[in-house]
């Protein structure tokens, strides 16, 4: 959403892809229409790639999604190359569509430790992505944005207030309750409300249970 936002400001016209890869929190799948219709992108396709023939992950599986507060290590949330896939299939759109940026929402600050959403994986993926294209070849390379990349959670919440969108219209929870609340208890839910309160912004969010600190 934020960088949605950012992209807009820049004075972008906006290509938005979601994937459909049906993962437990669905939720996030209406959220990504709201977001692209609020901000006025000038496409928005949701791309169905079923992940759970692979599995491998508490979010394709009904392995269960952990809720004792952020654990080091990679958690089994973590959904093998995700990031990867769905970078490669951006890029895809990219080139189809004559795009030159792709903007990329991942934050290696106040995260649960992903691999795939560190610096050295963006610039690894980005000379990959100009070797592997006609575009890179002929000499009209992608530039990948990441401007959430070095901001902490309260950073992203900051930007979302002074941008004047809504961050209620944005979803986080892996494990959403069955009427559509915000577990409040996964690491995500955990993460998202701390941006927030040390942004000491309102948390717009709705959650079964108030979020502990992580």
């Amino acid at each position: 959403m934020v960088c949605t936002a950012l992209a807009r400001e820049a004075g972008h016209r906006v290509i938005a892809l979601t994937v459909d890869y049906n993962q437990r929190h669905r939720c996030e799948l209406e959220a990504a229409g709201r977001v692209a219709a609020a901000l006025n992108v000038s496409e928005h396709i949701v791309l169905p790639l079923n992940l759970r023939g692979f599995g491998g992950s508490a979010l394709t599986s009904d392995t269960a999604v952990p809720k004792d507060g952020v654990a080091p290590g990679i958690p089994v949330t973590y959904v093998p190359a995700r990031n990867t896939i769905f970078l490669s299939l951006a890029l895809g759109l990219a080139e189809a569509r004559g795009a030159k940026r792709i903007y990329v929402g991942v934050n290696a600050l106040d995260y649960s430790g992903y691999p795939d959403c560190r610096p050295a994986f963006v610039e690894a993926f980005a000379l990959t992505a100009n070797l592997a294209t006609r575009a890179g070849v002929e000499g009209d390379p992608f530039l990948f944005e990441t401007p959430l990349l070095h901001m902490t959670k309260a950073d992203i919440a900051r930007e979302a207030h002074r941008l004047g969108i809504d961050a209620g219209m944005s979803w986080t929870c892996y494990d959403p309750t069955p009427d559509g609340l915000h577990c409040g208890e996964c690491d995500a839910c955990r993460l998202r409300h701390k941006g927030f309160v040390e942004a000491g912004l309102p948390d717009p969010t709705r959650y079964a249970v108030e979020p502990a600190q992580p």
